[in-house]
């Protein structure tokens, strides 16, 4: 008696599943299709930017090794498409290469490549915070002081790395001013900071003994 109502409680349950499955057939297919559209996505949306990557990262190479005085147009033009492609190895690299080798003279068109790192690109952390004291490095010799306090004020205000960069470089550009209580103020923030880069901090006591003791 026990073995035949196991024997009926398992047919139930095969039936139960049967139905289901041929009641829910439509939608047990739908799924699986939308399953399998999201993984053929995903698949293809990596692979896109894999190759994405080698390209960029190709055009990139090809035209820094085989930059010259009479290709520095076709150079400018691909390293500028490159910073526009916002990749987050390349575009900081391609500016970088820009100004190390001094191929564009406005500023301000500089200032815009910088502009598109910071606020459009994908950045690490600290990879943007660098990005950003580049850009106060840049400007430094010809910026306002309110500007170049500007740009620095995420650094300032942070605990980044380059914050002591940040404060050495604000210290000698008030120096290069002549204003010497400002500058001695951001030379002591060097000082008080808890994690401060070493060599930056040894410099600037040598600064605060040497020319701005009382």
């Amino acid at each position: 008696m026990e073995e035949d109502i196991s024997i009926i409680n398992s047919n139930t349950r095969q039936e139960k599943v049967r139905n289901f499955f041929v009641n829910n057939k439509n939608k047990i297919i739908s799924t699986l299709i939308i399953l399998i559209v999201i993984l053929a996505g995903a698949y293809s949306y990596d692979s896109y930017k894999t190759n994405k990557k080698k390209e960029i990262s190709d055009k990139f190479n090809s035209t820094t090794l085989t930059h010259s005085d009479n290709t520095k147009e076709r150079t400018i033009q691909n390293l500028v498409e490159i910073i526009n492609e916002q990749d987050p190895t390349y575009s900081p690299l391609s500016l970088y290469f820009i100004i190390d080798n001094k191929l564009v003279s406005n500023q301000s068109e500089i200032n815009s490549y910088f502009d598109t790192l910071i606020e459009k690109v994908s950045l690490d952390k600290e990879i943007k915070n660098l990005v950003i004291y580049k850009k106060a490095l840049f400007n430094a010799d010809q910026a306002q002081e309110s500007d170049l306090l500007n740009i620095l004020n995420p650094l300032i205000n942070s605990t980044s790395v380059w914050k002591s960069h940040a404060l050495y470089l604000l210290a000698e550009y008030f120096y290069s001013k002549d204003q010497k209580q400002k500058s001695k103020e951001f030379f002591n923030q060097i000082m008080t900071l808890e994690n401060p880069n070493i060599d930056l901090k040894n410099q600037a006591q040598k600064r605060l003994n040497r020319d701005l003791s009382d």
